[in-house]
């Protein structure tokens, strides 16, 4: 049975489509753009309680984990966090997740229905990421666990998010992925969406009591529309939105924060270094400006089109309170930054320009102009 979070059933709260990737949580609380403006000047609370937790504990739980992510954590101290994901053997990304490790125990959250590929001999068919992991135990001393029944995340965003922590005694270093466990919880710092952002590791029962005394201190209610906005702006991609069963880690910014380049020892690594030290990535995610003069617009999967050649495919799309309509799209490394590009298929065509601040160094800028000729 799909999860459905108990604050759907508050008053005022808008859920998304039925097939939309944020399924199950809040969407809006009914005026999605001023939500994003607390979330960029004050402090709003997000629901992301459809997150799958996944805890490894046991002697060898650093060392094992090393072995199955690409992300370096054989010394990850406690009281830290980072950014990992699992790779096929081609070096393709089958998944992604945010760890917390604190108290002897990392805890995993990633989005529902995580898979990953199966190790060969079997090869190619993908099994829940929990079921991955068990098979990759072999000898070693760990105990994995869903642990998605005992906790949920909430996510709190905005400058002033420090300020209402300390209202319940929760002191958090400043530092990206710092961790700290309070009473009642664990809190980690994340460096997007925005610097002041915080994600709250809470006991699934107490879920609707923390929302309560959260909105009650001043934070305000926000969805996942406002979430993923600033989430574009802060050219962070989803999976399985942003990314395609082809896209390798360089093409959408995971090297560094989610895949450690000079490690070994983990399936995918030969690709990750190879591309990193001597090629580069075929594709780039990039942010587009949309032309929503005609509130017309494409969606996840759409073709990029420059000229009569597709040149990429359309990620996320999003309404920002700032910037308009904006998109993540992977786009072909040979596409001029001051391309004119059209994104969208059939009845929902527009036209599309990409923010030269959103490419890699190699290209040269020209500025924002394009992204200013499409308003006008």
């Amino acid at each position: 049975m799909a999860y459905e979070s108990p604050l759907l059933r508050r008053p005022g709260v808008v859920a998304p489509p039925e097939d939309h990737p944020e399924a199950g949580v809040p969407w809006h609380w009914g005026d999605p753009f001023a939500e994003q403006r607390t979330a960029s000047r004050g402090v709003a609370v997000v629901d992301r309680s459809h997150r799958e937790i996944i805890t490894v504990t046991g002697e060898d739980r650093l060392s094992w984990l090393h072995l199955v992510i690409s992300q370096h954590v054989t010394e990850l101290p406690e009281g830290e966090g980072t950014e990992a994901l699992v790779l096929d053997s081609h070096g393709r990304i089958d998944a992604h997740m945010v760890l917390a490790y604190v108290d002897g125990t990392v805890y995993l959250d990633t989005d529902p229905g995580a898979q990953a590929t199966t190790a060969l001999p079997k090869g190619g068919e993908k099994q829940p990421l929990l079921d991955y992991f068990e098979a990759m135990k072999f000898w070693s001393k760990v105990d994995i666990r869903d642990a998605t029944d005992e906790w949920a995340l909430l996510t709190l965003l905005g400058p002033e998010v420090s300020t209402m922590l300390s209202r319940f005694d929760i002191e958090l270093d400043t530092r990206p992925y710092a961790v700290t466990r309070f009473s009642g919880g664990i809190a980690r710092r994340m460096p997007w969406p925005g610097p002041s952002s915080v994600d709250l590791l809470i006991p699934r029962s107490e879920l609707v009591d923390w929302w309560t005394k959260l909105t009650d201190a001043g934070a305000r209610p926000a969805g996942t529309w406002a979430f993923d906005a600033l989430r574009v702006e802060s050219l962070r991609p989803k999976l399985g939105v942003d990314t395609d069963e082809r896209t390798i880690p360089h093409e959408v910014n995971w090297i560094g924060s989610a895949a450690h380049v000079a490690k070994g020892c983990y399936r995918g690594q030969e690709t990750v270094a190879k591309v990193h030290n001597v090629g580069k990535p075929p594709r780039n995610m990039v942010l587009l400006h949309l032309d929503g003069s005609q509130e017309i617009y494409p969606e996840t999967g759409d073709p990029v089109l420059r000229g009569d050649r597709t040149v990429g495919r359309v990620g996320s799309v999003a309404q920002h309170h700032e910037l308009g309509p904006i998109a993540l799209a992977l786009l072909k490394r040979s596409t001029p930054a001051d391309a004119e590009l059209l994104a969208g298929t059939e009845d929902r065509v527009v036209q599309a320009s990409i923010d030269p601040d959103s490419l890699p160094r190699e290209h040269t800028a020209p500025g924002r102009e394009a992204a200013r000729r499409l308003r006008g």
